[in-house]
């Protein structure tokens, strides 16, 4: 197996292009040794071992959920001058940064691109190419539609699977990383994708049968990835899930933007992946340049970056774009970019990387992070993570927050990924023989006093009454919803749309009774609605505006609120004054619940120090030869007086105000963040350097600043007990206490559609009880399923079963 090189490369004889790429290893010659001890060198001098020391005097900034951050980005990325890296997991060029979409329409991703490459900015995107067998991103259709944009933007997918000379089974490429100008970047959980853009309040409806205009989640964004995966995403109208009655899911992130010398590592990383790509992949493609590191090391000869083994190389050959921190005499920084110091915050870079992912021998810097941040932690750890499979401890209090069931489809009696990661969870938790409560108890503690799980959970109702309202402006216009709803989608993809590869029909999956509970699998029959795409702009404007005139004749429908999740938040009104003109039978079987899903990967540890990043807490992300990943490690050297367990204490700022904010999110200590009457841009919308909202003089605020104190503790476990108390008489959501068999699970879970009330529950205890929900934290049910010993003792569990480090 040969890979023809360029003639002009011949000369390469430094390892970073062997002449002999016959073997399948790398690292293996003289030169490749050299390299990977001069990296080794570098690595061994920086804390964690990673690739990038620490950085002073950076302004780190946090976004709590999709709606803030991806305004920021938005404005981050329209204000670029010269370059633009991306690095996704999963990219959608039809995502809307901000919204309404019909507010907002020049604010799609591909649009705010395509815009920024007209002008002369170059747009270099690197996406994981998924395994199709398994993966419905198309990371396909992203390159397509990206390049097609503009002769600017340059996409690259990686890596190839099937007959590929790598060995890369199923790991990812799971970064989520944006740079602008090599001065602004972003790094966090928020993939700039389908399913990811949310508001504080999560609602989980979104109909608004007479005005479209505002929709919050068009076309595929509207999903709820429990119930269906995505499906067909290239095609942006095909929304097969049905808004009418499936709640979607709701999601919960968090994410930085960045500003300071510390981009100069984040460059660093993107620049060595873009040419190791190239390298591999894209040699003899002059669509893909080689990019050289921005770093200038004659006035910074000091930088670690001067002494890497392709700097020289990938300067003579690469495309270098300028960067604005290491000034020479002369050099002068125009507006809108400011010199340094840009904040006050001591950061890190730290990875996942090794030969598959980066070319490289393998670093985990973001383990080592973890464990020693864990082991030197003092008073109190708090962790959001999308998983929880670790068997690291800690000797203070620890508050983990973790998604009640894994986002897959399938049935979790028989899914055996959504099987796989819950009892690895439960492993970690309390079972197996080596949990982290089995460990606490042999020691002669309660675990409860040590180490706490909870998770999150949303209500909301869908403004959908099918039988007085729906299907009377159905009749009243000749236009069923569904086709108003793919109109719209087919609307907002504007005039150019239907090229031949787009869908003349798509499918609905109505959603029917099921006894299974937690998810839909093929067990319950599905019903579809075959709904016909408009074949012009003009004609999908029409079906849209004449299903809303069907409203017309029917009185007082427009004042019905599309959504009521704000009343778990700091709303000015209680639920039970929100308005309902169908009957109480069609306002009961609107009510639903589901999980708020937690994608963060976030750890806050004695309120001074943060990780954060894209790294969860599993092996496939920590151990470095898996998914690769980025993290930064900040700590904020503002420092601010407050307590400790009752004591005067000094937090720093950026760990202690964002630590605060998630609490009185969670809690419903915060106002609801209602975009559609959305009147200013906030502080939290605007991207670093910008300051973050001053909120210590808020009560709301003084009721969680200390995390040990009684007052706080009583007020979280209290909140988390009487929510779950509620969901679990409303809704009978599964996972349960009550439930610790297969048997019990069969007999609890309720038949009905998904998400939607129990059984024998009258509306008017239902809205009594939902009324009473603050926020979204509920207990974590870590005695599910606790007598069936097989679910995490089994033949899996003892070295048989070779796919698990796929799921944990």
């Amino acid at each position: 197996m040969e890979l023809d090189l360029d003639d002009d490369l011949d000369d390469w004889s430094d390892g970073y292009l062997p002449k002999c790429l016959v073997v399948l290893r790398r690292h293996d010659t003289p030169e490749e040794k050299m390299n990977d001890q001069i990296r080794a060198q570098i690595n061994a001098g920086h804390r964690f071992e990673s690739f990038a020391g620490q950085r002073s005097e950076n302004a780190i900034k946090w976004h709590i959920d999709g709606h803030d951050y991806m305004w920021a980005v938005s404005e981050m990325l329209d204000n670029a001058r010269d370059v633009i890296f991306i690095m996704d997991w999963w990219l959608t060029p039809e995502l809307y940064l901000r919204r309404p979409p019909a507010k907002y329409p020049e604010w799609r991703l591909d649009k705010i691109l395509q815009r920024k490459a007209q002008q002369g900015v170059k747009v270099y995107v690197i996406v994981y190419k998924e395994v199709t067998q398994t993966m419905s991103m198309s990371s396909k259709h992203t390159k397509a539609a990206l390049e097609a944009l503009h002769p600017n933007i340059a996409c690259m997918r990686h890596p190839d699977h099937i007959g590929s000379k790598d060995t890369v089974e199923f790991w990812s490429h799971h970064e989520k990383v944006v740079v602008v100008d090599n001065h602004f970047a972003c790094i966090g959980g928020l993939d700039l994708c389908f399913g990811r853009w949310d508001t504080h309040n999560h609602p989980l409806a979104d109909v608004h049968p007479t005005d479209f205009s505002l929709t919050l989640f068009p076309g595929q964004d509207y999903n709820n990835a429990r119930v269906l995966d995505f499906q067909d995403v290239s095609n942006y109208v095909s929304n097969a899930v049905s808004v009418l009655e499936t709640p979607r899911m709701p999601w919960h992130d968090v994410h930085m933007t960045i500003c300071g010398t510390v981009v100069l590592d984040i460059c660093q990383h993107f620049v060595e992946r873009w040419n190791e790509v190239k390298k591999r992949k894209y040699m003899n493609d002059d669509r893909f340049e080689w990019l050289a590191f921005p770093h200038n090391v004659s006035i910074s000869p000091d930088e670690p970056i001067a002494r890497h083994p392709h700097r020289a190389k990938f300067h003579e050959m690469g495309r270098r774009f300028r960067q604005r921190f290491h000034l020479g005499d002369y050099d002068e920084v125009e507006p809108p970019f400011t010199p340094p110091p840009h904040g006050t915050c001591r950061v890190q870079v730290v990875r996942s990387v090794s030969d598959w992912s980066h070319g490289v021998l393998t670093e985990h810097s973001i383990q080592n992070a973890y464990i020693q941040l864990i082991r030197e932690s003092s008073h109190f750890i708090y962790i959001e993570n999308q998983f929880f499979i670790s068997n690291t401890g800690s000797d203070g209090p620890v508050i983990v927050v973790i998604p009640e069931l894994p986002g897959f489809a399938g049935d979790v009696k028989n899914e055996s990924g959504l099987k796989t990661i819950m009892a690895a969870q439960y492993r970690t938790i309390n079972r197996g023989g080596h949990s982290i409560y089995e460990e606490i108890r042999k020691a002669g503690y309660e675990p409860m006093d040590y180490i706490r799980f909870y998770h999150l959970r949303s209500y909301d109702r869908i403004n959908a009454p099918i039988k007085s309202l729906i299907s009377q402006m159905e009749k009243n216009s000749g236009v069923t919803f569904h086709e108003a709803q793919i109109a719209l989608a087919r609307q907002w993809e504007g005039r150019n749309y239907l090229g031949q590869d787009a869908p003349r029909e798509v499918f609905i999956k109505v959603p029917q009774e099921t006894q299974e509970g937690m998810v839909v699998s093929n067990q319950t029959p599905v019903k579809t609605e075959k709904v016909t795409v408009p074949t012009s702009y003009e004609a999908a404007v029409d079906v849209v505006r004449r299903f809303e005139a069907g409203s017309d004749p029917i009185p007082d429908d427009e004042y019905v609120a599309a959504s009521v999740s704000q009343h778990a938040l700091q709303a000015d009104t209680s639920l039970l004054d929100e308005l309902w003109v169908a009957s109480a039978e069609e306002e009961l079987n609107c009510y639903v619940s589901e999980l708020l899903y937690i994608h963060s990967k976030l750890m806050i540890v004695d309120d001074r120090r943060v990780i954060m990043g894209s790294a969860n807490l599993n092996d496939r992300s920590q151990k470095g030869d898996g998914d690769s990943e980025i993290a930064l490690v900040v700590e904020d050297e503002d420092m601010i007086h407050t307590t400790m367990n009752g004591r005067p204490y000094m937090a720093a700022r950026f760990a202690a105000t964002l630590r605060r904010k998630l609490f009185r999110e969670h809690l419903g200590l915060i106002p609801p963040q209602n975009v559609t009457h959305q009147k200013q841009v906030t502080w939290a919308m605007k991207p670093a350097p910008d300051p973050q909202d001053d909120d210590s003089d808020l009560p709301e605020d003084a009721a969680v600043a200390d995390p040990l104190s009684d007052s706080m503790l009583d007020l979280w476990n209290g909140t988390a007990r009487k929510n779950r108390e509620i969901f679990t008489e409303v809704f009978r959501p599964v996972p349960s206490n009550l439930v610790r068999t297969w048997s019990a699970y069969e007999n609890y879970a309720p038949k009905v559609k998904t998400g939607h009330v129990a059984p024998d529950v009258p509306l008017s205890r239902v809205k009594e009880r939902l009324a009473q929900v603050k926020g979204s934290v509920v207990e974590a049910p870590i005695d599910f399923l606790m007598d069936e010993k097989d679910f995490v003792e089994g033949v899996d569990w003892i070295g048989l079963n070779p796919t698990l480090p796929i799921y944990i």
